[in-house]
Formats: C-alpha cells, sequence, structure tokens
C-alpha cells in the first residue's frame, strides 16, 4: 500500500501531460506553416486566414478537407458583415468572389495529415524521454489523442465526421504506442542487464570471503 502511495503523484502527472500536449502543438506549429506556404492553394489558403492560423492545427475540418468559412447568403449579408468567419474571428473580408472562387483545396488536409503523423513521430521521442516507463505509454498516447479531440470539437463547435481524420489519429497513436514502446523495454533491458553485471549477488561476496579464508596448501 505504501508503494502504490509512493509512486502516485499527480502534481508529476499533471506536468507530464501538459508537457506532452505542448509539444506536440508546438511541433505542429512548427511543421504546418511552412509546407502549407508550400504546397497549398494560395488563394484559399489566405481566406481561411493564412498558413499560420490556429485552425489550421486546432480544427479537424483543416484536416479533414471541409470549408470552414461561413457564407452570408445575399448581398445585404454580406455587406453587413463584410466578411467571413472561422474559429469565432474574422478571417475574410470583402466579398467572396473577390479573393477566394469558393472551392476547397484538397491537398491542405494532406499536408495538415502529414504533420500530424511527423509530430506523432517525435512524440516518440518525447515520450521516450518524459514518461520511460512502458506501461504508462499507451494511458500517455490516448490522452494526448483524446484531448486533442475534446479541443478541436471545441474549436470547431462541431464533432469531427470524417473517416479520413479518424484515419489519421488511429495511425499516429498506434505509431506512438508501438515504437514509443519498444524503445522504453529496450532502455529497461539494457539498464538492468547493466546492473546485473556491474555488481555481484551477496551468495558471490559470500563465497569469494569464504574461499579467501581458507589455507593455502603447497603442492
Amino acid at each position: 500500500m505504501s508503494l502504490v502511495n509512493l509512486s502516485w503523484d499527480p502534481v508529476l502527472l499533471i506536468s507530464q501531460i501538459v508537457s506532452m500536449q505542448s509539444l506536440h502543438y508546438l511541433t505542429l506549429s512548427i511543421c504546418v506553416p511552412p509546407l502549407l506556404n508550400l504546397f497549398a492553394e494560395p488563394s484559399s489558403l489566405n481566406y481561411e486566414g493564412g498558413a499560420a492560423n490556429v485552425g489550421m492545427v486546432m480544427d479537424w475540418r483543416e484536416m479533414a478537407g471541409r470549408p470552414t468559412v461561413r457564407g452570408m447568403q445575399g448581398e445585404e449579408r454580406w455587406s453587413a458583415y463584410r466578411g467571413v468567419w472561422s474559429g469565432g474571428r474574422k478571417v475574410g473580408f470583402g466579398r467572396p468572389e473577390d479573393q477566394w472562387d469558393g472551392r476547397t483545396d484538397p491537398m491542405r488536409g494532406w499536408v495538415i495529415a502529414f504533420c500530424w503523423l511527423l509530430a506523432c513521430g517525435a512524440d516518440t521521442y518525447y515520450l521516450y524521454t518524459l514518461i520511460r516507463r512502458p506501461r504508462l505509454i499507451l494511458d500517455f498516447t490516448l490522452t494526448l489523442v483524446f484531448n486533442h479531440l475534446v479541443l478541436t470539437t471545441y474549436y470547431s463547435a462541431s464533432m469531427p465526421t470524417s473517416l479520413f481524420f479518424w484515419l489519421v489519429m488511429v495511425a499516429g497513436a498506434t505509431f506512438m504506442i508501438i515504437v514509443a514502446e519498444q524503445l522504453c523495454v529496450r532502455r529497461e533491458m539494457s539498464e538492468g542487464l547493466k546492473v546485473v553485471t556491474a555488481q555481484p549477488s551477496a551468495d558471490e561476496e559470500t563465497e569469494e570471503m569464504e574461499m579467501g579464508l581458507l589455507p593455502r596448501t603447497s603442492g
């Protein structure tokens, strides 16, 4: 019972969860903007707030290749709102036909999905460094994905309904669990072997002492 209490550290647990989530989004924020600028269609990308828009990371519809802007119907509503809102803020100004033809860019979704899998690859190193214990890898991976689902649902005000989005989530989580667990297990095995070979057991030490006390006989 005391061993369980010693191993339970809520401050450490919360710190690890926050660190993993922050590092994951930091990796995405580094990868997504430059790749979108290189491969995404410029006009639709700019009308949705640009490559550095937080929605490119937090809105599941961006990965699914679905439109996130909500255009107003009719001349009067366009003149009144003078733009399009997405994620609670204005991302486009003026008439839509002046800046964007209304078509979605499928390449944008593929780029964001690739960046998500790339971030999952980096997460394996974060899990290996911060979490360390193989039995906790599954819990922290699922916690990271669950937190993202909560945040993206809140940001987009809708539950993820894209099969492509869910496939990317499952693929990334599976990769993280398998690779990180294997790395942690190998480290524990190597560290265990080093400890065993470096320190002799008590029986071996006793046997050596007893052999040293025996009188030597001349031949």
